[in-house]
C-alpha cells in the first residue's frame, strides 16, 4: 500500500465568511453551493478570456471553502480573488498551515483511479512526488505547473469539461461566455491524451507527426505520458500510417470513448463552413 505523500507543489487557500459560497459560486466554474467536509469538487478560476489562470480541487473545512490548488498559481488566484472581493464578507489568505496529502483521504472527483487525497495540517511526511504523478498519469490527469502553465490553456485543452470542471448549468462564473460558446459550436481541436511510448522521454517535448508539430507532451512518468495535442492533425496522421514521435520516439494514443465524437463534430463543423 502506497504510504501517503504531502505534495510539495500544491498549495491552499482559503476563503471564510458568510457570503463565501455564493462569492466563489459567481466566480468559479465549479458550484460551491452545499460543498461537503468529505468530498471534493473540481473547478476552476478562469480570465474573462477563458484561459485557465488555476484549476484546483474545492472543498469544505470547519469553518472556511479550501482551494487546493498549484503552488505556481497560488499567488495569482489570491490577487484575482482579492480584487474581485469588492464589499462581500468574505476573508481570502493563503493558508501555510495546512497541506495537500495523496494516497490518503477522499476521492479525487476527476477520475476514480486517481489518487486519494485529503488536506491535513503541515506534517513532517515524505513529499517525493514521483508516485503522485505517476499515479495521475495513469489516470490522464494534467498538473498544473507540469503540464501547462498560468493562463496558457483553455479549459478543454485539459479536458477539464469532460472531468466535471464545468458547471453549465449553476448561471455565470468568469470567462463562462467563451467556454460555453467552444461548448456549444463542438470547436474544441486541442486535447489532452495519455500515450504510451516505446522509450522513455524527456518531456515537455513536441509531438511531430511527418515534419510538422501537432502538439506537446507535457508529462512523462511510470512508462506513460500526457500529450495536448491537436486531435483532429492526430487523427489524420495516423489514418495516413504515419510516425508520431516526441523526442525521435514512437507515441501510441490511448482511444477514450468521448474521442470519437469530438473528431465528429470537428468533421460537421468543417463540413457546415465548406
Amino acid at each position: 500500500m502506497q504510504q501517503p505523500l504531502r505534495l510539495s507543489q500544491r498549495a491552499i487557500i482559503s476563503v471564510t465568511g458568510p457570503e463565501a459560497e455564493p462569492f466563489l459560486n459567481n466566480i468559479l466554474t465549479a458550484s460551491t453551493i452545499g460543498l461537503e467536509t468529505i468530498a471534493y469538487r473540481y473547478g476552476a478560476l478562469l480570465t474573462p478570456q477563458g484561459k485557465v489562470i488555476a484549476d484546483m480541487l474545492i472543498a469544505r473545512g470547519d469553518d472556511a471553502i479550501l482551494l487546493d490548488c498549484a503552488r505556481i498559481a497560488a499567488p495569482a488566484v489570491l490577487k484575482r480573488l482579492t480584487l474581485m472581493k469588492l464589499r462581500a464578507a468574505v476573508s481570502i489568505v493563503a493558508r501555510e498551515d495546512l497541506a495537500v496529502f495523496a494516497f490518503a483521504g477522499w476521492p479525487d472527483p476527476r477520475d476514480p483511479h486517481a489518487p486519494r487525497r485529503r488536506i491535513a495540517p503541515v506534517a513532517d511526511a515524505p513529499h517525493d512526488d514521483t508516485a503522485y504523478h505517476a499515479a495521475r498519469v495513469a489516470a490522464g490527469l494534467s498538473e498544473q505547473g507540469s503540464d501547462f502553465g498560468i493562463e496558457e490553456v483553455f479549459p478543454a485543452d485539459i479536458n477539464m469539461d469532460l472531468l466535471g470542471g464545468i458547471d453549465f448549468r449553476k448561471g455565470c462564473f468568469v470567462g463562462q461566455e467563451v467556454v460555453s460558446r467552444m461548448k456549444r459550436r463542438g470547436t474544441a481541436r486541442r486535447r489532452t491524451l495519455r500515450a504510451q511510448a516505446s522509450a522513455s522521454v524527456a518531456s515537455p517535448a513536441p509531438v511531430v507527426a511527418d515534419g510538422f508539430e501537432i502538439g506537446t507532451l507535457t508529462s512523462f512518468s511510470g512508462g506513460a505520458g500526457l500529450a495536448r495535442v491537436r486531435i483532429d492533425r492526430l487523427s489524420e496522421a495516423e489514418a495516413a500510417g504515419q510516425a508520431i514521435t516526441a523526442n525521435g520516439v514512437v507515441l501510441t494514443f490511448d482511444k477514450p470513448d468521448w474521442l470519437a465524437g469530438e473528431l465528429a463534430a470537428l468533421a460537421a463543423g468543417k463540413e457546415a463552413k465548406a
